[in-house]
């Protein structure tokens, strides 16, 4: 793939609107410096030099859509407190629409605070409830997803397992945007990994994979196997398994796997690469493009964001950049 080729597909995905509905999150961090060790028990003493907050969970996918210049839709709940009117600010601060947002007095704002030394991660600590949304609630999370359905290119769900996407709820989203023929790209985590049938594009990871199929792999063989396994069960029209530094599968009913490489040229960390990945994917699926082409776009993105410390999105330059290392390091090394 030529840089210009890839120049113009990232001019394409510019003013898609994508549907995202997921567990929503606040990503707060604390930066410091540790110097000493307390006195009170054996653990560092952090001095705080400043903290900052970002879209996270469903919320980040939201963000990488809208740094690439598509038209990002949101739909989730947030907590009435203090971090639900935060997040409404990072949305609106960013040129994110947020009408879609259902407050649910009886769960928090889900909170992630990671306390940051010397550019490594001390701890994190979770503020967050787990429980699945009620029926009232998933009614009205419907209600607004059939307000805007007619008016999106593409869905996303975003599952980390906060009770959002219940599993009647996964049904009627899946039904409703297939009856409108719309592209439905799913990133799940353990709970109700079965319940998305149907979908186009199932993206679990590789340790997702093997609990949810209940295997320990041991070869690329059973990996081929199992893989295909879970995509006649989940009847997807693609999978696509993502595997850290060995890059990323994908695998359909009619054609031989395709592996891909990583492009990370340095891994800092890996926090939200996978949103990167299932927003950059989707995007250019949505633009029309092929599924090989679409992954090795969203690999060069996903490749780009583990070299900074943080969660942060891929924009158009830092994936263009990503595509130049790769072709001078493939060049030099012929």
């Amino acid at each position: 793939m030529d840089i210009n080729s890839i120049k113009k597909q990232l001019e394409l995905i510019e003013n898609k609107r994508i549907l995202v509905i997921g567990d929503l999150m606040i990503d707060h961090y604390i930066w410091g410096k540790v110097d000493r060790i307390s006195q009170e028990a054996p653990v560092p003493v952090i001095n705080v030099s400043r903290e900052e907050y970002r879209l996270g969970g469903a919320a980040n996918v939201v963000y990488n859509l809208r740094a690439l210049k598509a038209e990002p839709f949101v739909v989730g709940v947030v907590g009435n407190d203090r971090y639900g009117v935060k997040l409404k600010e990072l949305f609106a601060e960013n040129g994110i629409e947020n009408t879609f947002l259902i407050v649910d007095s009886s769960r928090p704002t889900t909170l992630k605070s990671r306390i940051i030394a010397q550019n490594q991660q001390v701890a994190r600590i979770d503020f967050e409830e787990t429980n699945d949304i009620s029926e009232k609630i998933s009614n009205d999370i419907f209600n607004q997803i059939e307000l805007v359905i007619d008016k999106i290119d593409a869905v996303i769900l975003e599952d980390y397992n906060k009770g959002l996407l219940t599993t009647n709820l996964i049904q009627k989203i899946i039904n409703l945007s297939k009856i409108k023929n719309k592209i439905i790209t799913v990133d799940p985590k353990f709970k109700n990994f079965f319940a998305y049938k149907n979908c186009s594009v199932f993206k679990p990871n590789y340790l997702e994979l093997q609990k949810n199929m209940g295997v320990s792999i041991e070869n690329e063989t059973e990996y081929y196997q199992v893989a295909y396994q879970l995509l006649e069960k989940i009847e997807a029209e693609y999978l696509i398994i993502t595997r850290g530094e060995k890059g990323l599968s994908i695998f359909s009913k009619n054609s031989e796997e395709i592996n891909l490489p990583t492009y990370a040229q340095e891994v800092f960390d890996v926090s939200g690469a996978g949103d990167t990945v299932i927003s950059t994917l989707t995007l250019c699926l949505s633009s029309d493009c092929d599924i090989k082409t679409s992954a090795i776009i969203a690999n060069h993105a996903a490749g780009s964001v583990c070299g900074k410390v943080g969660i942060n999105p891929a924009r158009k330059k830092d994936i263009l950049k990503s595509f130049k290392n790769q072709s001078k390091k493939e060049h030099f090394g012929s």
